[in-house]
């Protein structure tokens, strides 16, 4: 008697959402896509910094080039202690065999810099420590996700401005939206460390020219897109 009742209510079930399916398709809609874009100039650049022991007659530490390091962001206008971290906190050093009873000591550090002028002249005094293991590791934005939400919005009113043109001439109205999809549009702020690079080498080379002053360059934007579909009633 039970496994019956369950039976039944399994096809009432399935009889209700088939309803809902047929009632839903058997609307007048109109389904259209809205967009927006938009482009942001990075404010967040994150820059890795390996140091490893010189292999020399007297080995320079890592612990005397961490300390040159601060020293020199510090003269930079950065907070060190805001922006500098280990990349690897559960262990902050690695170890590396070079011969049968010499080992060499490393530390990589990721450090953050809001615009690019800062991030040149953060290549330009590590370099000038001897310090050359550096490269960007990635680009952001602190306000990415509001801006997306923002892009979002207009997305939607777009899609609808362009419901009200297609049925303005059929002299039909827009109603209510019964089913909205968002498609992610992700960019890829990786894409850009290469040319992030190229403009740190650059600034290098024009600072290298005595008295030369280090140019305003800007990293290339970060495109940030939204793409939405939405289905609309008709009237």
């Amino acid at each position: 008697m039970r496994r019956l009742k369950l039976t039944t209510l399994f096809i009432l079930t399935f009889l209700a959402g088939q309803s809902q399916t047929k009632n839903f398709l058997d609307q007048p809609y109109l389904e259209v896509a809205g967009n927006a874009d938009t482009l942001l100039t990075p404010n967040e650049i994150y820059i890795k910094i390996i140091i490893t022991e010189k292999e020399t007659r007297d080995r320079i530490s890592v612990e005397d080039q961490e300390l040159k390091m601060y020293n020199a962001l510090k003269s930079l206008g950065i907070d060190v202690e805001k922006n500098l971290t280990t990349s690897d906190m559960s262990s902050n050093f690695k170890f590396y065999l070079l011969r049968s009873k010499d080992v060499m000591k490393s530390k990589q550090y990721i450090l953050r810099v809001s615009d690019a002028v800062t991030a040149s002249k953060v290549f330009i005094e590590l370099e000038n420590l001897g310090i050359s293991n550096t490269s960007i590791e990635r680009v952001d934005h602190s306000d990415l996700e509001s801006i997306r939400n923002l892009l979002r919005s207009k997305a939607v009113e777009n899609a609808r401005t362009r419901a009200i043109a297609l049925t303005e001439p059929l002299k039909q109205t827009v109603g209510p939206a019964i089913h909205i999809a968002d498609n992610e549009v992700y960019s890829n702020s990786n894409q850009l460390r290469g040319r992030l690079d190229e403009v740190v080498v650059v600034a290098y080379g024009i600072k290298k020219n005595a008295g030369a002053e280090l140019p305003k360059i800007e990293f290339e934007k970060i495109k940030v897109a939204s793409n939405i579909n939405v289905k609309f009633m008709l009237n």
